[in-house]
């Protein structure tokens, strides 16, 4: 099973993740906030990261680019949890290094799909 970091500031949806995530055997890490996700990425070194598009205080994908500028963590796949599925928004996660993309709310079976895959491309 995958290690999992879950990098999302709304705390239903995150526990939520984690629940599902662990239930299926995943090892899975939690961040609230940027600053958090970015030590844990470089400490746990995650085989997967699912990230929220807008952290509170934070640019959009600016984890993503922080992330993927870090020599510790830019291998390291991100699945991004984006709340529309505009161009515009698309084209910006994958911009900013994000590896695939998941539009909320969460559809947990083409999550788990992305997850499995992703350790193999990375």
């Amino acid at each position: 099973m995958a290690k999992i970091l879950v990098i999302e500031d709304n705390e239903q949806l995150a526990d939520m993740l984690v629940e599902r995530l662990e239930r299926r055997g995943h090892a899975v890490v939690r961040a609230v906030d940027s600053e958090s996700g970015l030590a844990n990425a470089k400490s746990a070194q995650p085989d997967v990261i699912l990230l929220e598009q807008q952290l509170r205080g934070q640019e959009d994908w600016a984890t993503a680019r922080a992330l993927k500028s870090d020599d510790h963590t830019r291998a390291i796949p991100i699945v991004a949890l984006i709340g529309d599925n505009s161009q515009e928004t698309r084209e910006a996660a994958l911009a900013a290094g994000c590896d695939e993309l998941h539009i909320k709310p969460v559809d947990f079976t083409k999550l788990l799909q992305q997850i499995d895959r992703e350790p193999e491309s990375a």
